[in-house]
C-alpha cells in the first residue's frame, strides 16, 4: 500500500524543469539501453507557463514491458522506488523522492497506443492552447490550497477537468495528424 499523504505544492512554471528532465532522461537511457525505444517529458512540467507540482514526469517507451521488472534493482540504485503498475494496466511506475517526490517515471510498451497517445496528446494540446493552460493552472492552485496534504482530494478535484481535457486533446491530435 502506497502512503497517499504528501504536501501538495503548486508553483509557477520553472524553465529548469526541461533541464531536470534532460538530465534524468540521460541516466534512464544509459540504464535501459537497447530496451528503450523513446523517452518523453510529459505532465505539467513539460508545458511552458503551466503551474504545476514541481515533479518531473518522464515516459520511457520500451520494447517489452515485462523486461522492465529486471531493471528494478538498477532503478533503486539511482534513487527510484519501483511500484509496479500502480493502477494503470501495462505501466511500470517509479518514483524518486518518496513523499516529497521529485520525479515520476511512467514506462509503457511501444504498442500501448492508448496510454502513449493520451499522455502526448494532452502535453501537445496544452502547448498550443494557452487558455486551457491558464484554466488548468488556476484549478490546480485552488485545489492545492483546498487540499494541502490530501493527494486524493487534490486528484479527485482535477478528475473531471482532466478527463475532459484528455478527450479534447485526443480529438485535436487526431484531427491535426490526419
Amino acid at each position: 500500500m502506497v502512503n497517499r499523504a504528501m504536501n501538495i505544492i503548486v508553483t509557477d512554471y520553472n524553465e529548469n524543469w526541461v533541464q531536470l528532465f534532460e538530465k534524468e532522461a540521460t541516466i534512464i537511457r544509459d540504464l535501459l539501453q537497447d530496451e528503450l525505444v523513446d523517452i518523453h517529458h510529459i505532465g505539467s512540467t513539460a508545458v511552458p507557463n503551466l503551474k504545476a507540482k514541481p515533479i518531473i514526469d518522464i515516459m520511457p517507451i520500451v520494447l517489452d514491458i515485462e523486461k522492465v521488472d529486471n531493471f528494478n534493482e538498477k532503478m533503486i540504485e539511482i534513487g527510484y522506488e519501483p511500484l509496479g503498475e500502480l493502477g494503470i494496466k501495462g505501466r511500470r511506475y517509479f518514483r524518486k523522492g518518496g513523499e516529497n517526490r521529485t520525479h515520476q517515471i511512467h514506462i509503457f510498451q511501444y504498442d500501448n497506443d492508448f496510454e502513449i497517445e493520451r499522455h502526448l496528446a494532452v502535453r501537445d494540446y496544452l502547448k498550443s492552447h494557452k487558455e486551457d493552460v491558464m484554466e488548468y493552472g488556476k484549478l490546480k492552485e485552488q485545489l492545492a490550497h483546498e487540499f494541502p496534504k490530501d493527494i486524493d482530494g487534490y486528484s479527485n478535484g482535477k478528475n473531471d477537468f482532466v478527463k475532459n481535457l484528455e478527450r479534447r486533446a485526443i480529438e485535436w491530435k487526431r484531427k491535426n495528424n490526419s
